[in-house]
């Protein structure tokens, strides 16, 4: 992690700088847009006298860099986080930490398994309107999916998958949208015939089978390509499996009374679910790779740009100012 001040060269430590911190190949990090969105959230929680709404005020209030004396590179060291659902300071790190994992587990799958081949599954239900029926649709759809994973035809020729839940809001009705990104591992012997491979037909029958509906639901399923002459389909799927799990955007529009309801709502929906999970040979490396949760885990080091700290590196500290909006660089020798 590159960290850039104004004056870099010529630093007062009696002064303060806005921070500006770069990655290796000179993008700027979004420090500033999401505190900012994060303060936004916390007003809401606030309004809605949740008793969280101090921990999010606090999340990534202060920054702390580690540089070496003599190379002056810089990485950071220390910050806390809220690690809320909603939070989108949280989700901006969850979501660079999951798709670095997620990379490192799909080369090692390659590696162990290089004839497997990918499929990209999305499995959603009717939405729903509040809180209470958002909170029972995702228990119901998590035990579902637990069910689907477990039929004959499936399971027979699955290696693993990961899978990441997503819920949207429509704008047009006020509702909530819940699904399911799933990437799914598969055996070469899944393309065989008609007794391994599994239509879009049959999905939909054994997605609703496994949440024992009365309707069809959405079951869409997709081949992945491995390569492809710009970005591959892979990466694509990926991106979509390590989305932020609800958008911030969703919740901050110009009717607060409308963002209050939807806050309210997707707390309740969210509290305490499980996100992002994985199943088979992707589990078992996430576990060899020694890969924390990404939901509650490190949100500090996130990265590949980090290198071992020099313990002979001073500290530099950015602290969030909430009269002039911005971070600020306190620098210590």
């Amino acid at each position: 992690m590159l960290l850039h001040l104004y004056n870099d060269n010529n630093i007062d430590h009696n002064q303060e700088s806005i921070l500006i911190d770069k990655t290796k190949k000179g993008n700027e990090r979004p420090w500033r847009e999401k505190k900012l969105a994060n303060v936004e959230y916390y007003e809401l929680l606030h309004i809605l006298d949740f008793k969280k709404t101090e921990r999010v005020k606090a999340c990534a209030e202060v920054l702390e860099y580690k540089v070496d004396k003599q190379t002056l590179e810089k990485n950071l060291f220390k910050v806390w986080f809220c690690k809320s659902p909603l939070c989108p300071m949280c989700n901006w790190r969850k979501t660079m930490k999951h798709g670095i994992q997620s990379q490192k587990i799909i080369a090692e799958v390659m590696k162990q398994k290089p004839k497997c081949r990918w499929l990209f599954l999305t499995l959603s239900v009717k939405n729903v309107y509040d809180g209470a029926d958002l909170d029972q649709s995702l228990k119901d759809m998590a035990q579902g999916f637990r069910r689907l994973m477990q039929y004959k035809k499936i399971k027979q020729n699955l290696i693993g998958f990961m899978r990441a839940t997503e819920v949207t809001v429509n704008d047009t009705d006020n509702s909530y949208n819940q699904h399911m990104h799933v990437l799914l591992c598969v055996e070469p012997m899944y393309f065989k015939n008609t007794e391994n491979y599994v239509t879009q037909k049959q999905w939909i029958a054994f997605w609703k089978k496994a949440m024992k509906l009365d309707y069809d639901p959405v079951a869409h399923i997709q081949i992945v390509r491995p390569k492809n002459k710009h970005k591959s389909d892979i990466e694509s799927a990926v991106a979509e499996t390590v989305k932020y799990p609800v958008k911030d955007t969703d919740y901050r529009t110009s009717d607060r009374e409308k963002n209050l309801q939807r806050v309210a709502d997707l707390e309740q929906g969210l509290y305490k679910k499980r996100l992002i999970s994985y199943g088979g040979l992707l589990k078992e490396i996430h576990k060899e790779l020694n890969l924390d949760n990404v939901e509650d885990g490190d949100l500090v080091h996130v990265d590949d740009e980090e290198k071992e700290i020099n313990e002979n590196a001073y500290s530099v500290v950015a602290y969030w100012n909430w009269e002039r909006a911005n971070y600020f660089v306190k620098n210590q020798g």
